[in-house]
C-alpha cells in the first residue's frame, strides 16, 4: 500500500483553473462514490478550498494511482490531460504525509500560518470518513495531521501576527484602544479591502459600526452581513464626531476626508482621541489631519513595516512548526512500519503455539496415565520455551524494521522462521479489523464528547431561563 496525493493549488494552476476543479457539495459526494468504488484506490480524502483541491489516495500501485486520480482531475476539468498533468503535483509516502502536515499547519498556504485550512481538512476528513472512503490508516494518519495542525497554532505565534493590511490596519487600532466593546468605527470604501477591515472590526466586537460608500446599495449590502449601518459617502461629516476609528479604503481620486471635517469632528467629541487609518492608494486622507491634536493618523507605508515585521515572525515560527511535522512523520512512519511487522509476530507466536500444542498431544498419546495437574504444568513449562526461544527474535525485529524504517525485512524474516505468506495474510486482515474497529471507536468516543461539550453549553445557558 502507498500513500499518494495529486493536487493543484495557487502554486501550480491559474485562479480559472483551480475553479474548474473547486467541487460543490454534491461534486463532492459524487467524486467520494468514484474513489470508493475504485479498485485502485483503497482509501481517500478529498480537500477542496478556494486555492487547493487535493486527493489523498491510498493505492496499490502508485503509477496506477497517479494515472487514476489524474483522469479524475482530467474529467473534473473538462480540459486536455497535458494541461492538468502540467498544473498538478504528485507527491508519495512520507513525503505526502508530511504535506499533508503542511497543509494543515498553514504551511503551505498563500499567507503562511493561516488557521482556516486547519477546519478545512478536518472537515473533509470528516466527510470522507462519513462517507465510508477512510479506513485503519487515513484514519490515523489524518488523526495525526489535525493533530499537527493543533499544535501549529496552540504552541507558536505563526498564525497570531496581522499580514494584510486590512488585519494589520484594524489590529493597529485594537493595540491603541484596548477594549472594543464601547468603541465605534467607520469605514469608508465598502471594496474588497473595506468589506474585510468591517469583518475584522466586527469580530473585535466594536459597539456600532458604520460603512460609507459612493454606491449606497453596495453599502447595504456589506454592512448586512456584520450589522453595521451604512450611510452615502456625501453623509461622512455626519457621523465622524461619533466614531473613534476611521478606516478609509476607497482609491478615489483627491482626499475623501479633509483636515478641517476631522477638526470639527474633534471639537464635537471634546477631543477625545481618533485613530485614523488610510490603506488607499492613492491617499484617501489629507496629511495635513496629521499636525492636529488627539488625532493619530497611519497610511499604507506606516503598516508596511508591520506587515513585514510580522511575515518574517511567521517565517521564524514556521522553523517551528517544520520541527513538529518532521517527528510527526517520523512517529507516523515508524507506527506503520510497526504494523508491517505486527502480523509477521502474530504468524510466528502462532505458529510457536501450534508446536506446542503438537507436542502437548503427543505427550498425552505417549503419556496417558499423566494426571490433570502433570498435564498443566507440562504445558506451562513447554509454553514457557516457546515465550523464551521467541522473545529475541521477536524484540530484534521490531528494532530493526523502525530502525531501517523497511518493510522488507519482513520477508526476509518470514523466511528465516519458515512463516507463509497466507499465514501472515490472515494475520494483518484480523490486525486490519481491529485497527478500524479502533478507529471508529476513537470517532464514536470524540463525536459523543462534543456532543456532551455541546449540551453542557447549552444548559449554561438555559440553566438561568428555566430558574
Amino acid at each position: 500500500m502507498h500513500i499518494v496525493v495529486l493536487g493543484m493549488n495557487h502554486k501550480t494552476a491559474s485562479v480559472e483553473l483551480r475553479e474548474r476543479v473547486s467541487l460543490s457539495q454534491d461534486a463532492l459526494e459524487q467524486l467520494l462514490a468514484e474513489l470508493r468504488d475504485s479498485r485502485t484506490v483503497m482509501e481517500s480524502v478529498v480537500l477542496s478550498t478556494c486555492n487547493r483541491t487535493e486527493l489523498y489516495a491510498l493505492v496499490n500501485s502508485i503509477r496506477a494511482g497517479q494515472d487514476y486520480l489524474l483522469t479524475r482531475f482530467t474529467g473534473m476539468t473538462c480540459l486536455d490531460r497535458s494541461v492538468v498533468e502540467s498544473s498538478t503535483y504528485f507527491i508519495q509516502g512520507e513525503q505526502a504525509v508530511a504535506h499533508a502536515m503542511r497543509v494543515a499547519a498553514g504551511l503551505d498556504s498563500v499567507v503562511v500560518g493561516e488557521t482556516q485550512i486547519l477546519g478545512q481538512m478536518r472537515n473533509a476528513f470528516q466527510t470522507a470518513f462519513e462517507a465510508g472512503n477512510t479506513g485503519a490508516m487515513f484514519n490515523r494518519l489524518f488523526r495525526e495531521v489535525i493533530h499537527v495542525g493543533k499544535r501549529a497554532q496552540s504552541e507558536t505565534t505563526i498564525g497570531q501576527s496581522p499580514v494584510s493590511v486590512s488585519y494589520a490596519a484594524v489590529q493597529l487600532a485594537n493595540k491603541f484602544f484596548g477594549d472594543m466593546s464601547g468603541r465605534k468605527a467607520l469605514v469608508v470604501g465598502a471594496g474588497h479591502m473595506g468589506e474585510l477591515a468591517l469583518q475584522h472590526f466586527h469580530a473585535l466586537g466594536f459597539k456600532q459600526l458604520f460603512v460609507a460608500n459612493r454606491t449606497l446599495a453596495r453599502a447595504q449590502s456589506v454592512a448586512q452581513a456584520v450589522g453595521a449601518t451604512a450611510i452615502d459617502l456625501a453623509n461622512v461629516t455626519d457621523v465622524l464626531s461619533d466614531v473613534d476609528v476611521v478606516l478609509s479604503a476607497t482609491g478615489a481620486p483627491g482626499y475623501t476626508i479633509v483636515a478641517k471635517d476631522i477638526a470639527k469632528a474633534l471639537k464635537a467629541r471634546k477631543h477625545q482621541p481618533m485613530v485614523l487609518l488610510d490603506i488607499a492608494v492613492p491617499r484617501d486622507m489629507d496629511p495635513d489631519i496629521a499636525n492636529l491634536p488627539g488625532v493619530y493618523l497611519y497610511d499604507v507605508d506606516d503598516l508596511d513595516g508591520v506587515i513585514e515585521a510580522n511575515i518574517q515572525e511567521r517565517e521564524r515560527q514556521s522553523v517551528v512548526v517544520e520541527s513538529m511535522i518532521r517527528e510527526s512523520v517520523e512517529a507516523f512512519s515508524n507506527w506503520l512500519t510497526e504494523q508491517e511487522v505486527v502480523p509477521l509476530i502474530a504468524a510466528l507466536r502462532a505458529k510457536g503455539e501450534s508446536i506446542q500444542q503438537q507436542v502437548m498431544e503427543s505427550l498425552a498419546r505417549k503419556l496417558p496415565n499423566l494426571t490433570e495437574r502433570e498435564r498443566k504444568v507440562l504445558n506451562k513449562h513447554t509454553m514457557s520455551i516457546v515465550n523464551q526461544l521467541l522473545r529475541d527474535p521477536i524484540q530484534n525485529m521490531k528494532e530493526l524494521a523502525m530502525a531501517s524504517g523497511d518493510a522488507e525485512y519482513v520477508s526476509l524474516f518470514a523466511q528465516l522462521f519458515g512463516v507463509d505468506e497466507a499465514a501472515i495474510a490472515s494475520q494483518s486482515s484480523m490486525a486490519a479489523r481491529h485497527l478500524s474497529a479502533e478507529a471508529t471507536f476513537v470517532e464514536l468516543f470524540q463525536r459523543m464528547r462534543g456532543e456532551a461539550r455541546r449540551m453542557t453549553e447549552d444548559n449554561r445557558v438555559l440553566h438561568p431561563v428555566l430558574r
